[in-house]
């Protein structure tokens, strides 16, 4: 059973999320400054220490939960689709229109490699996204619809496509159709990759 303390703490920590979110999708990373978290949450800066080790912390838990939050998005929306084809589909129309929102794009996608860094940025992003790239590959390959590559090269090279394409659509000054753009090229690099097979004999 959850103590009196336990609740106190998760309390906490989601306020502190909250905040974060708030204030992280309004204004540039480096313009929120750890006083003003905790002085909008209402708590005290070694709250902000003792949760996530500072500013820095809590916007990878920020971040960390808005790709949480995409992946699932993105599963839900290919989940009633067997067909492998249209399974990719759906998926890359799912995450572009991830990509439009206006939260995830200002945090994920143009904050994120700011105050990440690249290189953590491509980690976490991989680690939530790239596994969900690999799935829908090696669902491809088990009903024998996608040609003879390595799975592994195949969903990196998509995954690849994708991260680029999601940065690409937030610098441009016509969002909307970037993103239309880029759909219709996803679809023709997947016709590329998957065929009219059968399924391989057991």
């Amino acid at each position: 059973m959850e103590t009196l303390r336990e609740r106190y703490a998760e309390n906490t920590r989601r306020t502190l999320l909250d905040t974060g979110l708030r204030l992280f999708s309004e204004r540039d990373y480096a313009s929120v400054s750890a006083e003003e978290l905790v002085r909008t949450a209402g708590l005290t800066r070694g709250a902000l220490y003792h949760h996530f080790n500072g500013k820095p912390g809590l916007f990878e838990a920020v971040f960390e939960e808005l790709e949480r939050q995409a992946t699932e998005r993105i599963r839900t929306a290919i989940a009633p689709v067997s067909d492998p084809r249209e399974r990719a589909y759906r998926g890359v129309d799912a995450f572009l229109e991830v990509c439009a929102d206006d939260t995830y794009r200002h945090v994920v996608l143009q904050q994120g490699p700011v105050a990440l860094g690249w290189p953590r940025w491509r980690e976490l992003d991989h680690l939530h996204l790239g596994g969900l790239v690999l799935d829908i590959v090696n669902a491809a390959l088990e009903a024998g619809r996608l040609r003879p590559h390595p799975a592994t090269l195949v969903a990196r090279a998509f995954y690849g496509a994708l991260t680029e394409l999601s940065i690409t659509i937030t610098e441009t000054d016509e969002p909307e159709q970037a993103r239309t753009q880029a759909a219709a090229l996803v679809r023709d690099l997947i016709g590329g990759v998957v065929t009219d097979g059968v399924p391989p004999s057991a």
